[in-house]
């Protein structure tokens, strides 16, 4: 049965999740090798990659150690563009997706479409474990993480309810939905429907004997149609990685990055000898380049409509970031420290 969560309740069972369903799947520790760990997210990841570089440097495996990262924020409902406190479908329904690799095995799993699951990265990563499978979907996926023990609950917040809501009101002035007084409505709730939401977390993490993992996890693009899968939960669009090579992983409209599985293209270029940022930046390029042929992404310019946002990670440790126009972040963690970095855009403006 789903229960509903609240802000207090989350703040006192994030610590108790860790230690039980994201337990689920999870390898023990192991020993420490000698090299530096590395983690890297997108700008919502600090957190993600603190808590990553911390496990890896006990000896944990680095996808457990990236899975556990981001279960902080798809724990966090804060944010509204993963997890718990996502932005809903258009019938206001938190579908998420969530997908991993794993350097050592070359293993991956992914989850797309699941509903009332806090966690979809732990359960991709079950799917990589305890299936032959690389995909499962919407019932199935739900039915899979429930038969493994991952409790059910609502994922809709009242916050997100409230921005899902004040979007139906007020998208037709010619519908039957009235929205409140102008006065009942939070200022951020205009900035939602201004623009809609494509936010994710991934995370790349290399541990200390050189080993890589990675993650993407989302709850999609907000108003979607219900069913519709972005680019997160596909092995070679939303993450890729190759344990001799680097890992790469994408935020942002799903749709083109699907078109041209970038983050494939990515740790190929990095195999081809590119550095992180090249391999980075030559794949903005072709995302560039083939998406403007569709009228749908091209502004009048000749540039395209939307934004989408690239993390490298190469085996020698050194990283990048791209997106495409300026303004896009992301979370590092270099062994010693965190901090947030600003990514390198293709395009001024």
């Amino acid at each position: 049965m789903r229960r509903p969560i609240n802000r207090r309740f989350f703040m006192g069972t994030t610590a108790a999740a860790s230690l039980s369903t994201l337990a689920i799947g999870a390898s023990p520790p192991a020993t420490v090798g000698s090299r530096r760990p590395t983690a890297v997210a997108s700008g919502n990841g600090l957190r993600a990659v603190e808590r990553a570089v911390e496990l890896v440097k006990n000896g944990y495996d680095p996808l457990d150690a990236a899975v556990e990262g981001v279960a902080i924020v798809e724990a966090d409902p804060a944010d509204n563009s993963v997890g718990y406190g996502g932005l809903p479908n258009e019938d206001g329904v938190v579908e998420l997706d969530g997908a991993v690799m794993h350097g050592p095995t070359h293993g991956g799993g992914s989850v797309a479409s699941i509903r009332n699951i806090m966690h979809p990265a732990a359960v991709a990563r079950l799917v990589m474990k305890r299936t032959r499978h690389c995909l499962i979907v919407g019932d199935g996926a739900l039915r899979f993480a429930r038969a493994h023990g991952f409790p059910e609950v609502d994922l809709l917040t009242d916050e997100s309810r409230k921005i899902w809501l004040h979007w139906k009101e007020t998208r037709d002035p010619n519908d039957d939905w009235v929205p409140p007084p102008e006065p009942e409505v939070a200022d951020h709730v205009h900035e939602y429907i201004k623009k809609r939401v494509t936010g994710t977390i991934h995370c790349s993490v290399l541990d200390t004997h050189g080993d890589l993992g990675c993650t993407t996890t989302t709850s999609g693009l907000s108003w979607k149609i219900p069913g519709r899968v972005g680019d997160s939960p596909i092995l070679g669009a939303g993450l890729y990685l190759d344990n001799e090579v680097g890992s790469a992983g994408s935020t942002g409209v799903g749709e083109a990055n699907l078109l041209n599985l970038s983050s494939h293209l990515i740790v190929e270029a990095m195999r081809r000898g590119l550095t992180a940022k090249d391999a980075v930046m030559e794949a903005l390029k072709r995302v560039a380049e083939t998406s403007v042929r569709d009228p749908k992404r091209r502004r009048p310019d000749g540039k395209t409509t939307f934004n989408v946002s690239f993390y490298a990670l190469a085996k020698d440790g050194t990283f990048a970031g791209g997106c495409m126009y300026p303004g896009g972040k992301m979370a590092v963690h270099d062994g010693d420290s965190a901090r947030i970095v600003v990514l390198d855009p293709l395009y001024e403006k």
